[in-house]
């Protein structure tokens, strides 16, 4: 028998915080990231289809190359003089010298990431993010997209302790027809109040074939639900195979599960 290793309280509870920084902060950056991104690009899109119509010593890229990028050859211009005045001299970290240093922006995402989400759990970044957010829902464009990628991220990487309580079959699309489904929750306020016949209603996800992240909310008397003892991941893996394989190709009883002949026509 193996000893497994212990991991200190303390250090536990730092590996759980860090996580859940970097979790938060994904949350935060990807949103912000992804719509900068997106912007960045249908800009260049819409840049390279009207500025070939404008002659070149009309570009606005003519006029601002002269006073912020040095040139090619020749001495520096406009300000870039005075932070570069040799451009045929790169500085030694620069890729023409054979310097790479691989793995540096990996490590430089993680520790922003981890230390956004550090901040946004706090009381002056939620307060700074929902400044933020109020001010980008008054910009018409903007606003969709990131309100979308929001949503997109908060659903991959926000935690929470609400999950899918249990696998279980009900029927649908009609009677003697079954299909597995997923509790969510059992029904309350409202939809719990419209079906007083009923003791206990219960929100079932029923997913789709084989994309499990689309389907259908049914809310449905808790006695027309059959349980399944099959664990969530077991019936997600079903529902993704179409029903051609099982989890391990045994059952839960651990039986190993044969495919029926097929018929001789």
């Amino acid at each position: 028998m193996t000893n497994q290793p212990i991991i200190p309280p303390k250090k536990r509870g730092l590996i759980v915080g860090l996580r859940a920084s970097f979790l938060t902060g994904l949350v935060v950056v990807l949103p912000i990231g992804l719509t900068l991104y997106l912007i960045w690009t249908v800009t260049g899109w819409i840049d390279g289809f009207v500025l070939p119509f404008i002659p070149e010593r009309f570009q606005p890229s003519e006029w601002f190359g002269y006073w912020f990028c040095p040139p090619h050859s020749g001495p520096a211009t406009g300000l870039s003089q005075f932070w570069m005045s040799d451009p045929a001299s790169p500085p030694f970290f620069c890729k023409e010298n054979g310097i790479n240093l691989r793995g540096t922006g990996v490590i430089i995402f993680l520790l922003f990431t981890i230390f956004m989400g550090w901040i946004a759990r706090g009381l002056i970044g939620r307060s700074f993010l929902n400044w933020a957010e109020r001010l980008v829902d008054r910009t018409p464009v903007v606003r969709s997209i990131y309100s979308g990628i929001k949503q997109i991220a908060e659903t991959v990487f926000a935690q929470t302790d609400q999950n899918f309580e249990k696998a279980c079959l009900v029927e649908y699309p009609k009677e003697g027809i079954w299909a597995i489904g997923f509790i969510s929750t059992a029904a309350k306020g409202e939809i719990k109040a419209r079906f007083p016949e009923h003791d206990e209603m219960l929100s079932v996800f029923l997913p789709t074939t084989p994309n499990p992240t689309s389907g259908f909310l049914l809310f449905v008397p808790s006695t027309d639900v059959r349980m399944l003892d099959m664990k969530i991941e077991d019936a997600a893996k079903l529902i993704i195979s179409a029903g051609l394989v099982y989890p391990n190709g045994k059952d839960k009883d651990g039986v190993a599960i044969t495919q029926p002949p097929a018929s001789v026509k």
